[in-house]
């Protein structure tokens, strides 16, 4: 096996897929990536038997094709301390490959490629979606962060992909807020979900960020794999049923307070600098053009409010919220303007984006409030 690459170019491929190299394993052949030499291609693997990723870094003056495991952090530093040059990389007959560049060379070990575990995609009966790669990449984002941390239920860290025949919603909930994120850009005959779990979304995401081009995902009950030019993520789907999250949307809340999104963000932050540590409560007070939050640490003798002026029709209203969950959904979310609707103080509350915004119809977010005394 013989080939020339770029030094810069290699180390990227190995970049893309270091991810899924495992930090501890009980299988060591997994701290290795799997290079396979096929034409003018190297194809670069990883896998923690969990989330496998897989690019291909194109070649120059390629010999026979053929397979190698070469050890990760040991290739990953050499190409670090490299400028960017042509580099030669061929095996040797001693079980080891030699990396030549313009003034030096080293000679690492490899081991067969027969001993790294077969990786597993989805079954031929395979669903499949295409989803334009911003549009998923905004997806994931919107979303993630309102996973959960749930050992006993592992659906709720992941998101909800729902597709149908008009469109595709990502939800994510860890059962004190949610988020739905709508789009018509992907749509299936038939309807179909799975549920990603966070750490794959997130490596998905970062993988397809500021890329033009379609991801196809095809999934069966246990595997989802996205495929994005020669780009391939494969990961095992977390099993379980996800709530019914259309339930729980609520669709009369009559109390409505349309405010400026940053304004309410950076006066929620001010204020909970002095609410307790341990239940980060504020409260709301909403009045007829006025809301006045509130926060308070009786332990410490702490206490901060702020008035804003705005924009609320409805009854005179006092709800408590945990001040980490507003600041996450707002932060997350990119409108100038956003309208929360309230029914009263103990009742989910909706946040969406005003009318005006391009996001509208888009995005929509719940959070449960708090007792406050």
């Amino acid at each position: 096996m013989e080939f020339n690459v770029s030094s810069a170019d290699l180390l990227k491929g190995l970049s893309d897929v270091a991810k899924a190299i495992p930090a501890k394993t009980t299988l060591p052949i997994l701290e290795n990536f799997l290079f396979a030499l096929d034409g003018d291609k190297l194809w670069i693997t990883a896998s923690d038997q969990e989330l496998t990723l897989r690019t291909a870094v194109a070649v120059q003056s390629a010999g026979e094709n053929g397979s190698i495991a070469v050890p990760s952090r040991q290739m990953t530093e050499l190409l670090k301390t490299l400028p960017d040059q042509p580099i030669s990389i061929r095996t040797t007959s001693d079980g080891s490959f030699e990396c030549v560049w313009s003034n030096g060379n080293s000679s690492l070990p490899y081991f067969p490629a027969e001993d790294f575990p077969e990786i597993k995609g989805a079954g031929q009966d395979a669903a499949r979606a295409v989803f334009p790669a911003a549009v998923l990449s905004e997806g994931i984002r919107y979303t993630v962060f309102a996973t959960a941390d749930e050992e006993m239920r592992p659906v709720m860290n992941g998101i909800y992909f729902d597709m149908d025949s008009d469109g595709t919603t990502l939800v994510a909930t860890d059962a004190q807020k949610l988020i739905t994120y709508h789009t018509t850009e992907c749509k299936v005959a038939e309807k179909a979900s799975f549920v990603l779990h966070k750490k794959a979304a997130n490596v998905l995401r970062n993988v397809i960020e500021r890329k033009d081009g379609d991801v196809t995902a095809s999934f069966d009950s246990n595997t989802v794999e996205f495929s994005f030019g020669d780009n391939l993520m494969i990961y095992r789907l977390i099993v379980g049923k996800f709530p019914d999250y259309r339930r729980v949307i609520p669709q009369n809340n009559s109390n409505v307070l349309k405010i400026d999104r940053l304004q309410l963000f950076n006066a929620v932050r001010r204020v909970s600098v002095c609410a307790n540590k341990a239940s980060n409560h504020v409260k709301f007070e909403l009045r007829p053009g006025q809301l006045e939050i509130t926060a308070q640490d009786l332990g410490f003798a702490l206490a901060a409010y702020e008035k804003i002026s705005c924009d609320y029709s409805g009854d005179g209203l006092t709800i408590g919220f945990k001040s980490s969950h507003i600041l996450d959904m707002l932060g997350n979310m990119e409108s100038s303007t956003i309208v929360m609707k309230f029914a009263d103080e103990r009742r989910a509350v909706l946040i969406v984006p005003s009318e005006e915004e391009e996001e509208s119809g888009k995005i929509c977010g719940i959070m449960m409030p708090i007792m406050i005394s």
